[in-house]
C-alpha cells in the first residue's frame, strides 16, 4: 500500500577558477554601499520565472505582515507564463486561498502593468532595474539560470531570494560561492528556497537531536519514490520549434538546465537529512537505470539509489523513483545509537516530526515525542523571516549553504550517473560545466545540449562515460 500518491565550502581550492564573475564581484565589493530597506517603508518585489514555483513564492511575498510590500515587475522567458501568473494572482484575489479562505494580500500590492510585466531570456534585467536598492527579487526561473541574475541582483544592490537548486555543476557553484562571499560583504540579503531549514517541526526535532534524544546518528534514509511528476521526461522537440526554448520550459529533462529530477526534486530530503548531522558528506557512490522510455529523449534516470557517507563514516541512504505503479514513498528518517526520529512524513509539509526510543517507526508504543499539529507553513516562514530580516537589518544569508547542498546533490547525481564514487572535492573541483556561456544566452542562441540525427540527447552511461554525459 503506497504512503504517499503522486506527490564549508571546500576543503581546498574553491576561490580558483573564478572566471566570467572575477571582475563583476570586485567591482560590486568596491563601489557599492550596503543596503536595505528602511523600517516601514514599502519593499518593492520584482518576480523571476513567473512558473508555478515562482507565482507561489510571489503569493507568499505579498502575505508577509510585517510592513507594506508590493509586487511591481514580473519577468520569465516565456510571456504566456507572465500572463498565467498575473492572472493567478488576480484569481487569488477574487476566489481568496485554500479552503475558501480570505485572500492574504490586497489588489493594491499587485502593481503591474503591461509595461513592466517582461518576457525573454534576459528579461530578468529589465524586472530588477525597476527595483530600488535594499528591494527584493525573487527568482525561480530554471537553475541554470541562478548564478547569472543573481550576479546581476548584486550589481544592483537587490536582496534576493532563489529557488532551489541553485547551481548544478562543480563550476557553477564556484561561481555562486564566489557571489555568496560578495552577497556577504556587502549585508544583502539572500534566501534560498531550502523551507525545510525554516520548518518549526524540523527545528525542534534538530534540537533533540543534538540534545542526544536519539544519541549518535548512525544512519539516515530518505525516499522521494513516485509517478512521473512536472517535465520529468520529455518527447523529441516538435518538428520547427525552437530547441533552447523547448529544453529550457521542460528543464527538468535536460542536465544544463535543472541537474535533471535528481537535483530539482531530491535536494530537500537531502539537505534535511544533512541538517541533523550538521555537517555535509564527503563522498557518494550510487546507481540508477532507465526503464520503459519510450519515445523519452530527456537526460534522467527512472530510479536512483545513492549512499552518502559522513566525516564520521555514518551514511545516508536516499532512493528516488519516478515509475507509475510501483510502491510510493517520500519521507526521511534518521537512526540513531539511542533511538530514531521521523524527519519527514509525506513529502514536504506537514513533516509531523517524531521521536521513537528504538528503530521501530511503526510502533506507536515506542513513540516518545511528535510535533503538535498543525504546523505553520515552511513556503511562508522562509519568505517572513527573509523580509523580516531586510527590515530590520538582521544578518540573513543562506547563498553559501544553498550552493553547498545543491553540490553535495550533484555530487550524489553524479556518483549515480557515472559508476563512479564521487567526492566533494571531485564535484567542487570538476571541469565539466554543463553549459558554459548560460549568462550570453539570448532568444536566438543555440541549444547547450544539441541532439543527434534521431533527435536523442547525450544520457549518462555508467561505466562507459567517465562524465555525466
Amino acid at each position: 500500500m503506497s504512503k504517499t500518491k503522486g506527490r564549508e565550502k571546500s576543503r581546498r581550492g574553491f576561490l580558483k577558477d573564478s572566471g566570467k564573475i572575477a571582475s563583476t564581484s570586485a567591482l560590486a565589493a568596491s563601489l557599492f554601499p550596503r543596503v536595505h530597506a528602511q523600517g516601514s517603508s514599502t519593499i518593492q518585489v520584482a518576480l523571476v520565472g513567473c512558473g508555478g514555483r515562482g507565482t507561489g513564492a510571489a503569493v507568499n511575498a505579498l502575505s508577509v505582515k510585517n510592513g507594506p510590500i508590493k509586487l511591481v515587475a514580473m519577468a520569465d522567458v516565456f510571456e504566456s507564463r507572465v500572463a498565467r501568473s498575473y492572472q493567478a494572482l488576480q484569481t487569488r484575489l477574487e476566489q481568496g486561498g485554500e479552503g475558501g479562505e480570505p485572500p492574504s494580500y490586497e489588489a493594491s500590492q499587485i502593481d503591474v502593468p503591461e509595461e513592466r510585466r517582461f518576457a525573454g531570456i534576459n528579461a530578468y534585467k529589465e524586472a530588477i532595474d525597476y527595483l530600488r536598492p535594499g528591494d527584493l527579487v525573487l527568482m525561480a526561473s530554471p537553475p541554470a539560470f541562478r548564478w547569472p541574475q543573481f550576479s546581476y541582483a548584486l550589481e544592483k544592490g537587490v536582496n534576493v531570494f532563489m529557488e532551489k537548486p541553485i547551481t548544478v555543476d562543480g563550476p557553477s557553484t564556484r561561481r555562486l560561492l564566489r557571489l555568496a562571499e560578495v552577497s556577504e560583504a556587502r549585508n544583502l540579503k539572500v534566501g534560498v528556497g531550502l523551507m525545510c531549514r525554516h520548518c518549526e517541526a524540523r527545528h525542534a526535532l534538530h534540537n533533540r537531536i543534538k540534545d542526544g534524544q536519539i544519541g549518535d546518528i548512525v544512519n539516515m534514509r530518505a525516499y522521494r519514490m513516485h509517478g512521473p511528476v512536472g517535465y520529468f521526461s520529455s518527447p523529441p522537440v516538435p518538428p520547427g520549434a525552437n530547441e533552447l526554448l523547448y529544453q529550457i520550459e521542460r528543464f527538468h529533462s535536460f542536465l544544463w538546465a535543472s541537474g535533471g529530477a535528481y537535483s530539482d526534486f531530491y535536494i530537500h530530503n537531502i539537505d534535511e537529512c544533512c541538517w541533523m548531522k550538521d555537517t555535509w558528506p564527503v563522498k557518494a557512490q550510487g546507481m540508477g537505470g532507465r526503464h520503459n522510455r519510450g519515445d523519452s529523449v530527456d537526460q534522467n534516470f527512472d530510479s536512483y539509489s545513492v549512499e552518502y557517507t559522513f566525516p564520521d563514516d555514518s551514511t545516508l541512504l536516499l532512493k528516488g523513483r519516478c515509475i507509475d505503479g510501483c510502491y510510493d514513498e517520500f519521507a526521511s528518517y534518521a537512526h540513531g545509537t539511542k533511538g530514531s526520529a521521523v524527519i519527514s512524513t509525506n513529502a514536504h509539509t506537514p513533516a509531523r516530526c517524531r521521536i521513537y526510543k528504538t528503530q521501530n517507526i511503526d510502533n506507536d508504543a515506542d513513540l516518545v515525542w511528535e510535533f503538535p499539529q498543525p504546523e505553520p507553513n515552511p513556503y511562508q516562514l522562509e519568505i517572513d523571516n527573509l523580509v523580516d530580516a531586510i527590515r530590520q537589518d538582521k544578518p540573513f544569508n543562506e547563498a553559501r549553504r544553498g550552493a553547498e547542498a545543491s553540490l553535495v546533490t550533484s555530487m550524489g547525481r553524479m556518483a549515480a550517473h557515472t559508476g563512479q564514487l564521487v567526492t566533494y572535492d571531485q564535484i567542487l573541483n570538476s571541469d565539466h560545466e554543463f553549459a558554459p556561456d548560460v549568462d550570453q544566452l539570448t532568444d536566438a542562441s543555440p541549444a547547450p545540449l544539441q541532439a543527434d540525427a534521431t533527435g536523442r540527447y547525450p544520457f549518462p552511461e555508467p561505466g562507459v562515460k567517465s562524465r555525466e554525459y
